[in-house]
């Protein structure tokens, strides 16, 4: 399966699972994927930065790759997070997750690009070494790459690179630069660029009201994006809201920057999806107040839900 400038839905950010002793775990991987899939994901995103990838060596970037494609077997999908400051790395990667089954990649900015010229010009090294045939999401997350990229520089990176279908937008603030991406895309000569949201689902109630086409985060509550995304689909905009409003407290506290990756994992493992919630060193650590908090959270989430019916 592939993605392109129409794709829409929620592409989940998928979580790494180790074990206690910080070995990968495969078991909690095809749990995970499984649990992913019965939440009605239309995608799945891979070795992205909340996915750990920095701390993940070669071999295991590639053997939890072949591990989650196989395990979706074509159902959906699989962006793989390929960025890193080597483009033979990049490319080699890129050549193994294609050769399994992977729909495409996602590369973010190096950091360092400080001008629309010499962001132009690594876009353009990236996809001459990934080739024409691999569509590629462009993500933009100045929050951890330090680079900023205009509304203009999109727009020209897309019109000049027709293999740059989707751009997972996180730039915070965003909306403004959502809107403008979504008006000025599909006009004349500019093709349609689907975008996907990040930032832990903090904004999709707006996002999806400024014209986004789903979401592409690790939110651990994962049938909440897909829900949110089919109502206002649907055209339900005030359903879809009320929805999203119930998890909100969950989503808010989730995105704590430094902590949320340990909360996240912290969540999928009281939901059973995985063994540990073990995050790499160097990684946050959750407290006995903080473990307190999550459960509050969680119950207070159940009992919520339950009234909405």
């Amino acid at each position: 399966m592939t993605f392109d400038r129409n794709s829409k839905g929620v592409f989940v950010i998928a979580a790494t699972p180790f074990a206690d002793d910080g070995t990968p775990d495969g078991d909690s991987t095809d749990r995970m994927v499984d649990f992913y899939l019965q939440a009605g994901v239309s995608g799945m995103t891979i070795l992205g930065i909340m996915g750990e990838a920095p701390k993940m060596s070669p071999d295991e970037s590639r053997a939890f790759a072949e591990r989650v494609l196989a395990r979706v077997d074509g159902r959906v999908p699989v962006i793989v997070g390929v960025s890193g400051p080597s483009l033979d790395n990049m490319a080699r990667l890129t050549g193994m997750v294609m050769g399994a089954g992977a729909a495409g990649v996602m590369v973010a900015p190096m950091p360092g690009l400080g001008t629309e010229v010499k962001l132009r010009s690594y876009f353009a090294q990236v996809c001459d070494a990934l080739g024409p045939d691999v569509p590629i999401c462009l993500q933009d997350y100045p929050q951890t790459t330090g680079v900023q990229m205009s509304v203009e520089t999109i727009i020209a990176l897309t019109v000049d690179h027709p293999q740059i279908v989707m751009l997972k937008h996180e730039d915070w603030p965003g909306l403004t630069k959502l809107s403008r991406v979504r008006a000025e895309t599909e006009v004349g000569d500019v093709p349609r660029l689907s975008i996907l949201t990040g930032n832990s689902a903090l904004f999709l109630a707006q996002e999806m009201q400024r014209g986004a086409d789903g979401a592409m985060t690790g939110f651990a509550y994962p049938e909440m994006m897909v829900q949110v995304v089919a109502r206002h689909m649907a055209g339900d905009v005030d359903g879809a809201e009320d929805l999203f409003d119930a998890y909100l407290p969950m989503v808010r506290y989730e995105q704590q920057l430094g902590l949320g990756l340990a909360i996240r994992k912290e969540v999928l493992r009281r939901r059973g999806v995985i063994a540990s919630a073990k995050v790499r060193a160097p990684g946050p650590t959750l407290t006995p107040r903080d473990h307190e908090e999550i459960g509050r959270l969680m119950a207070r989430l159940d009992k919520r839900l339950g009234e909405l019916g």
